[in-house]
């Protein structure tokens, strides 16, 4: 399981995986804190009454032992005493070279309950005649000696050792609190990508239906949502199956009955054109209710598409076509859908972008490859040399049955036709974004993922 990734400092700043985690950290940490002041403040005088017991119990031995034992004994038991109590024993002399105590925490706490047993004349050293331990003092009658423990017998934990083990828990708290984040987010990400899917026009994988209750109910929701969207496009499909076939019908015969009919060439034209209006009314309602398949997805050759439509509408006698189209421009798309999307988008500037003053419209389409490597886009533009569009007004174009009164006051059909545009790119993962070309007309752009 990867539990880090690269970060920048908006994710630090919006990322749910990294709240948690700092958040999670900073309680650890506080936590640990907490306890080791704790842990210190409670521990520290039983600690140091029992290393004071220790050397006090070692030096009222070793004195008994010596006081007690016959003196031609006393070297043997000094040897012993060395070898298997690691405990040395030296004449205290008055030119001996003494070091201060060790430096220890406890050490106070440990002078003070062994001079109580001892005596106040007993003294401490870390360093005897260059020799490092752990000094005491004792007398046996008249004479002064010391007794030499190894320093681990008595040493608690260092600053280090606390450094040491303070880095090792800080460690892996983080490590557990980076898991916790991740197995905490997971559901979330699986949920955002399944929603990312949906949008993209493909059927996610159903989520597991697992876990804490507020997950599994939250899964359990998203599926059934997902059933039902599923079942509205299949019901929509067989509705606009219906509309197609009990419509289109009727208007065929009634195309027959035109043709046959005793009309004048005026009425016979007026209700050709009528018809042909709603027979073009129904294809816009059928392609914006059209679903596009993310698994109908191809590599789509752009820059021959282009110049392929570019060069079917350059035969019209009212365009004048301008390109600038980059070679080798691929995407990941529906061939079909996006050759509809950039005819419908040069029908418009060809329709509603006649240069003022002229029955022409000059059009220019151009493509362009942005980016390096994983990063490259493919940008299609295509503007015309109109009157342009209100800039308030601009959004309005994208909505459904929409047709603006300056640009489209004699147009024919139902308002559909960037709409259409901007559904069919939203299933290719593509952005669209419109605007007044500088000189005068509307300008269309298409950023998509190029391969």
């Amino acid at each position: 399981m990867r539990l880090f990734k690269p970060v920048t400092l908006a994710r630090l700043k919006s990322g749910l995986f990294w709240r948690t985690f700092l958040l999670l950290s900073v309680l650890t940490t506080l936590s640990m804190v907490s306890w080791i002041g704790m842990y210190n403040y409670v521990q520290r005088g039983p600690q140091a009454q029992q290393l004071a017991a220790q050397v006090i119990s070692v030096v009222t031995i070793t004195r008994a032992a010596l006081t007690h034992s016959v003196p031609e004994l006393r070297t043997e038991l000094l040897f012993e005493l060395v070898s298997n109590e690691g405990i040395r024993v030296f004449l205290l002399e008055e030119n001996d070279e003494i070091d201060p105590p060790p430096e220890n925490e406890l050490m106070p706490d440990i002078e003070k309950l062994v001079k109580a047993k001892l005596g106040a004349d007993t003294r401490f050293s870390a360093r005897v005649n260059g020799m490092r331990g752990f000094w005491v003092s004792f007398k046996i009658d008249d004479d002064q000696y010391w007794l030499m423990l190894e320093r681990e017998r008595i040493r608690g934990l260092t600053g280090v050792q606390w450094l040491g083990w303070a880095s090792l828990v800080s460690l892996v708290s983080l490590l557990g609190a980076a898991a916790i984040s991740s197995l905490v987010n997971a559901p979330l990400r699986r949920l955002t990508a399944a929603a990312r899917a949906i949008a993209q026009g493909r059927r996610p994988a159903p989520l597991p239906e697992k876990g804490p209750q507020e997950i599994r109910q939250a899964n359990r929701s998203f599926n059934q949502m997902v059933d039902d969207l599923q079942q509205v496009e299949s019901d929509r499909a067989v509705i606009l199956a219906g509309i197609s076939h009990d419509l289109r019908t009727p208007i065929t015969r009634m195309q027959l009955e035109v043709e046959m009919a005793d009309l004048s060439q005026d009425a016979r034209d007026g209700m050709k054109s009528d018809l042909a209006q709603m027979d073009a009314i129904i294809a816009q309602f059928l392609d914006y209710a059209k679903p596009t398949e993310a698994a109908s997805f191809v590599n789509v050759d752009v820059t021959g598409m282009l110049h392929e439509v570019a060069h079917d509408v350059a035969r019209l006698p009212d365009v004048k076509v301008n390109t600038d189209i980059a070679p080798d421009a691929q995407v990941r798309g529906n061939t079909t859908d996006l050759r509809r999307v950039i005819h419908n988008l040069v029908e418009n500037a060809r329709r509603y972008g006649k240069t003022p003053g002229t029955d022409m419209a000059e059009i220019d389409i151009q493509c362009t490859v942005r980016g390096m490597h994983t990063a490259k886009r493919v940008v299609i533009a295509v503007q015309d040399h109109g009157v342009g569009v209100p800039a308030e007004q601009i959004a309005e174009l994208l909505k459904p049955f929409t047709r603006l009164d300056v640009s489209r006051s004699q147009a024919n059909g139902a308002g559909l036709g960037l709409a259409i545009v901007e559904r069919v790119l939203q299933r290719h993962g593509a952005q669209l974004e419109l605007s007044n070309r500088e000189g005068g007309g509307l300008l269309i752009e298409i950023s998509m993922e190029a391969i």
